[in-house]
């Protein structure tokens, strides 16, 4: 498991995201994309992301819904040959299992609680348990579901750690100075690797503003 860092591809612009991958571009480390609603939801960003060549391509729809019909929609997405496919831990032992069945060689991500709640969120929506418990436990069901990576946020990588063996996937990622958006539990580059995360994601700090001096900027505090 080599470190890797995946850019937010936050567009549908076919034309930005061009170019966000054509200026991202570094030596010496591994770089992913990451695809979400947004972009998979707009015009023509399947077909753009079927013609990506060489490239890790991480495909962020966060399934959550009834077994068969999440099976069904990583059926329907093997053409485009993603690494990765994120599905909620929250829709189930037996979902995931079934994705995890027909997944091939794509990763399965797990997603544990969205890194833009916080306890007084999750509190809000019904949940009696602290998020510390909650994560817990869902660390417990993506290993048990045998998935190839969870995502948490920086806050609870160690905690997760305990749980599940496999890749961890750390997004709400700021560089120094800037703001933290819509995100509740965010941390540096640096700290979420010194934690335990193998893969980071960066999106409005990298792809907002000059993206190679963005870059520079990330080079230089992971030194």
């Amino acid at each position: 498991m080599k470190n890797k860092i995946f850019i937010a591809i936050d567009t549908d612009s076919k034309k930005k995201a061009r170019s966000i991958i054509t200026q991202s571009k570094i030596k010496n480390f591994r770089i992913g994309y990451k695809f979400g609603l947004e972009f998979l939801n707009s015009k023509d960003g399947r077909n753009f992301i079927s013609k990506l060549k060489n490239k890790i391509i991480f495909v962020d729809l966060k399934l959550n819904d009834i077994p068969n019909t999440m099976s069904s929609a990583v059926i329907a997405l093997k053409d485009l040959k993603i690494d990765y496919l994120t599905v909620h831990i929250s829709s189930g032992l037996k979902a995931l299992k079934e994705v995890k069945k027909v997944s091939g060689k794509t990763k399965i991500v797990g997603v544990t609680t969205l890194t833009s709640l916080d306890s007084a969120d999750l509190k809000s929506i019904g949940h009696k348990r602290s998020l510390k418990d909650i994560v817990t436990l869902q660390a417990k069901l993506a290993s048990k579901a045998k998935l190839d990576a969870i995502v948490c946020s920086p806050h609870e990588v160690k905690l997760v750690r305990e749980f599940f063996k496999r890749e961890i996937i750390t997004p709400g990622i700021r560089l120094k100075g800037d703001n933290a958006g819509d995100q509740k539990r965010v941390t540096r580059p640096k700290e979420a690797f010194k934690n335990g995360s193998t893969s980071i994601v960066l999106g409005r700090s990298i792809t907002i503003g000059n993206v190679k001096n963005n870059m520079q900027r990330l080079i230089e505090e992971l030194k």
